[in-house]
């Protein structure tokens, strides 16, 4: 559960903070994203007298295929979250708060809950990485056949087929060995 009331905490003093321990598994993040580690950490909520200040640290990993030689790949992340979360209805008067910020400031429910589900699915996705990889050292695949380099670590091709216009380069090579 990813929602949590706040208004005790927003009836304290400025200041005033309360820790949350996260631990959630088969959170939905994106389209093709999907978790193989809960998503778990530690949120801080903070009454800054306007509103609720949300700051966190939370892991996870993610299923992804390798960027080199496309094996399943399990890629950890770490996300950091800080948020403004404002209030949508006055606590004492029960008025409507005035609309700060536009559409993507993150509000807080008519009943004073804090629904992290969003923030979190966002920083998890935005972490996601461009290239995952199987492992650190991953030769991925023979650029001429394809052939994957993991299994065939040894696996080379004659240099019969260079193009003409590179034929001279590699006389030069042959010099410099």
């Amino acid at each position: 559960m990813l929602s949590y009331n706040v208004a005790d905490l927003l009836r304290s003093a400025p200041g005033t903070s309360e820790r949350i321990d996260v631990a959630v598994s088969g959170l939905a993040i994106a389209d093709g994203v999907e978790l193989v580690d809960p998503v778990a950490g530690e949120v801080r909520l903070t009454h800054s007298g306007r509103s609720i200040i949300v700051q966190g640290h939370l892991e996870t990993s993610l299923a992804e295929q390798c960027s080199r030689c496309l094996r399943p790949a399990k890629a950890h992340v770490m996300v950091d979250l800080e948020e403004e979360a404002l209030p949508s209805i006055n606590l004492e008067s029960g008025a409507p708060s005035a609309e700060e910020g536009g559409a993507e400031v993150l509000r807080l429910s008519d009943h004073h809950e804090l629904d992290l589900e969003p923030v979190i699915r966002d920083a998890v996705s935005l972490a996601e990485p461009i290239a995952p990889l199987c492992r650190p050292d991953c030769p991925g695949l023979c650029e001429v056949c394809g052939l994957d380099l993991i299994d065939h670590p040894g696996h080379q091709h004659a240099d019969t087929d260079i193009d003409p216009r590179l034929a001279a380069l590699a006389g030069i090579r042959e010099q410099l060995q």
